[in-house]
């Protein structure tokens, strides 16, 4: 029997991205009129954000995104509010039995300076590890109500215990002071 080669599909994107709900805005034309539309973000990357939002937009229009982006921990850089254009190229309606249509939004961003793709990728950056790690932490189990083993959240690594003088000082150190006090 033949083996069938297992390939993986090449990524087409340049810049990593990273799943984020990242609270922004989205100003731009729909039906002739000026549309502002409070949304969150799915995914960003250094080249572009992705949202759901509850307008359509003409894919290749220009639109006004203003993203915050949180304060990173460990740095001393504070919350910001990214302001940029971007272009819009992709726009789908999203399947659903809603009264009101959603669409999926992709947006390029048009004009970031360096400094904004600098913040972008070093958030993406830390998200991403901020996922590896949790990755690779140990998960938990608890018992249930009837007794049974459960795996719930990845744990953090638990603190060293500390040993008072107190409780080390009653207690012999090692084998050997056991058997001479005997």
């Amino acid at each position: 029997m033949a083996v069938k080669k297992v390939t993986r599909k090449r990524e087409r994107r340049d810049m990593l991205r990273v799943d984020a709900r990242l609270s922004m805005r989205v100003e731009g034309v729909h039906d002739g009129s000026q549309a502002k539309i409070v949304t969150e973000s799915q995914n960003v990357s250094a080249s572009g954000i992705y949202c759901l939002s509850s307008h359509f937009l003409s894919p290749l229009s220009k639109v006004q995104l203003t993203i915050v982006l949180p304060r990173i921990p460990g740095t001393t850089r504070a919350q910001k509010l990214l302001k940029c254009e971007g272009i819009v190229v992709r726009c789908d309606i999203v399947a659903g039995k809603r009264a009101e249509p959603r669409y999926q939004l992709a947006c390029m961003f048009a004009d970031l300076t360096t400094d904004q793709r600098e913040r972008i990728e070093e958030y993406v950056t830390w998200r991403n590890l901020q996922a590896l790690r949790a990755a690779v932490a140990p998960r938990r189990t608890t018992r249930t109500a009837g007794g049974a083993k459960k795996r719930t959240a990845r744990a953090a690594k638990p603190a060293p215990r500390k040993v008072t003088a107190a409780k080390s000082a009653s207690r012999p150190a090692t084998g050997a002071t056991r058997r001479s006090a005997r």
